[in-house]
């Protein structure tokens, strides 16, 4: 008696290519907007080790914008995504929203958020 060949059949190879496509491309889209997320983070932190007590919330912000820029995330200005207050030591709150047009009608919607605060950050 024969058997039925069993494996995947044109159809199914075409369905996983597609799958695959896709997937690639939501990974190309959004892949960009951690890592400068991430890389946000990693100089507000860097910029609160760095920064004394006293520093006023004006001078903290010129500083991450400077470092923003070094580290070419030239479309993000630090004033339009966090807020700084020395209330309590130095605190800063970043929070933002990214909207990345993906296909078509379609946006990917990203939000970011984040609290920094300069005793927590020094005694990691």
């Amino acid at each position: 008696m024969r058997k039925n060949q069993q494996g995947a059949s044109y159809i199914g190879i075409l369905l996983g290519i597609i799958a695959l496509a896709f997937m690639l491309k939501i990974i190309v889209a959004v892949w960009p907007l951690y890592w400068d997320d991430r890389v946000i983070n990693g100089q507000i932190v860097e910029q609160i080790k760095n920064s004394s007590a006293e520093i006023t919330p004006l001078k903290f912000a010129t500083e991450v914008d400077k470092r923003l820029e070094m580290n070419n995330i030239r479309d993000t200005k630090f004033e339009d995504i966090a807020t700084v207050s020395t209330k309590d030591g130095l605190q800063v709150t970043k929070k933002y929203e990214v909207r990345k047009n993906f296909m078509l009608n379609i946006d990917l919607v990203l939000t970011f958020e984040k609290s920094f605060d300069q005793r927590s950050v020094e005694s990691k």
